[in-house]
């Protein structure tokens, strides 16, 4: 499940730095009007990335915390 989420995570970073770069040369080209909404799904993409990385920090932090859970609970029970 960790590498599907580092390749998710990879993922939506490579998406929304290529479609900046897509959107930002259609919109010189064709001009802002036709060609400047696009950039909430770039907003989106962002969006995604930090989540997910965000999700992934959070969960490793969690993970640390039922592993020390589960250590005091082992000591405790060694203890009675």
């Amino acid at each position: 499940m960790n590498v599907y989420n580092k390749i998710m995570r990879l993922f939506w970073l490579v998406l929304a730095v290529a479609m900046t770069i897509l959107i930002s040369y259609l919109s010189l080209t064709q001009g802002f009007y036709k060609w400047g909404f696009y950039y909430v799904f770039v907003l989106l993409a962002f969006g995604m990335f930090f989540f997910k990385s965000y999700m992934m920090k959070r969960m490793d932090r969690h993970l640390e915390y039922l592993a020390q859970q589960k250590e005091k609970t082992k000591l405790n029970e060694k203890g009675n």
